[in-house]
C-alpha cells in the first residue's frame, strides 16, 4: 500500500503555523522576514497546500520560540521511511521544479524500477526483515510518482557507465531498468547523459551530487557517501557543486547518443537473460 503525503494533518500544521504567528503578533511578511522564507512560501503552509523543509521547520521554532514544535510535527505529515540522512533531501525533493543528479554507481532512486530496487534495498551491509526493506521499497517507488506529471521537475540524470555495466539482480533486472530510462528520455520526461568510462578522471568522481531549484525557495546541493549525506544551503558550496556538475556534463555523451547507448546495453541485457 502506497504511503502518501497526509493533507489531513498538512492542514492542521498549516493552522497551528498561523495561530503561533498570530499569537506572536506577527504577519506573514514579517515571519518571513525573521524565518528567512517568502511570505508566499509560508501562505502556502498555512493553507496545508505545501510542507515545509526541515530547515523551515528549525527557523519557525526559533523564531516563533515553540522549542522544537514544527520540526517534531514533520514526521507526522507522512509515513515514509527512508535513511536517517536521507530524510531531509526527499522533503526538498518533494518540493523542486528541477532536479540535476548524477549518479556514478545506482540508478538515481527517482527513475528505479520495483525489481532493481528491491535488489538495492536487499544489498545493505545491516540485515533487514522483510517487512522493513518493504517499507522502504515503497518510499523508493512513491518518489518516482513526482514523474507523472510531464511538466514538473524537469529532470535530468547524469549516469557514470559503471551504472549501466554493474549487473544489479542480473541481465532480466537490468533490461527492464535499462528500458525504463530509455522510455522516460525517449518520451522526453527527463534528459539522460553518460559519463562513459573513455573520459577518465572527471569533476564528480568523489560521489553522488543531486542539485534542486525551486519555484520560491533559494537552489540546495545534496552530496552522499556511504551511510552519510549533507544538504548544502550555504550559496557558495551550492555554485561549487553546481559548476562541478556543468565541468562533468561538458564531458557526458549527448542526450541522443545516450539513449542509443542504454539501449545498446539493455539489448545485450536481453540475449544474456535468454
Amino acid at each position: 500500500m502506497a504511503i502518501e503525503d497526509n493533507p489531513e494533518v498538512r492542514v492542521r500544521y498549516g493552522e497551528e503555523l498561523r495561530n503561533r504567528r498570530e499569537a506572536a503578533g506577527l504577519t506573514q511578511e514579517e515571519l518571513s522576514v525573521l524565518a528567512i522564507m517568502s511570505r508566499t512560501h509560508i501562505a502556502h503552509i498555512e493553507a496545508g497546500r505545501r510542507r515545509p523543509s526541515l530547515q523551515d521547520a528549525r527557523r519557525l521554532d526559533q523564531v516563533l520560540e515553540t522549542g522544537g514544535l514544527f520540526e517534531r510535527f514533520l514526521p507526522t505529515l507522512d509515513g515514509r521511511k527512508v535513511a536517517e540522512h536521507f530524510k531531509e533531501a526527499l522533503e526538498f525533493e518533494g518540493q523542486a521544479t528541477s532536479i540535476r543528479v548524477y549518479a556514478p554507481k545506482l540508478i538515481p532512486g527517482i527513475l528505479q524500477t520495483k525489481r532493481y530496487a528491491c535488489e538495492v534495498l536487499s544489498s545493505g551491509h545491516s540485515p533487514q526483515s522483510d517487512e522493513e526493506r518493504d517499507s522502504l521499497l515503497v518510499t523508493r517507488l512513491e518518489r518516482g510518482r513526482i514523474l507523472e506529471d510531464f511538466h514538473s521537475p524537469v529532470v535530468w540524470a547524469m549516469l557514470d557507465e559503471a551504472v549501466l555495466r554493474r549487473p544489479i539482480g542480473g541481465p532480466a533486472v537490468m533490461c527492464e531498468q535499462l528500458r525504463h530510462v530509455v522510455a522516460l528520455g525517449e518520451s522526453r520526461r527527463i534528459r539522460v547523459h553518460v559519463l562513459p568510462f573513455s573520459v577518465g578522471a572527471h569533476a564528480l568522481l568523489e560521489g553522488v551530487v543531486s542539485l534542486m531549484w525551486f519555484e520560491e525557495l533559494p537552489p540546495v546541493a545534496y552530496v552522499e557517501g556511504l551511510n552519510t549525506g549533507r544538504v548544502w544551503e550555504l550559496p557558495s558550496m551550492v555554485r561549487d557543486c553546481q559548476v562541478a556538475y556543468d565541468h562533468a556534463m561538458s564531458d557526458a555523451l549527448s542526450h541522443r547518443k545516450s539513449l542509443a547507448l542504454i539501449r545498446s546495453v539493455a539489448e545485450d541485457y536481453d540475449h544474456e537473460a535468454q
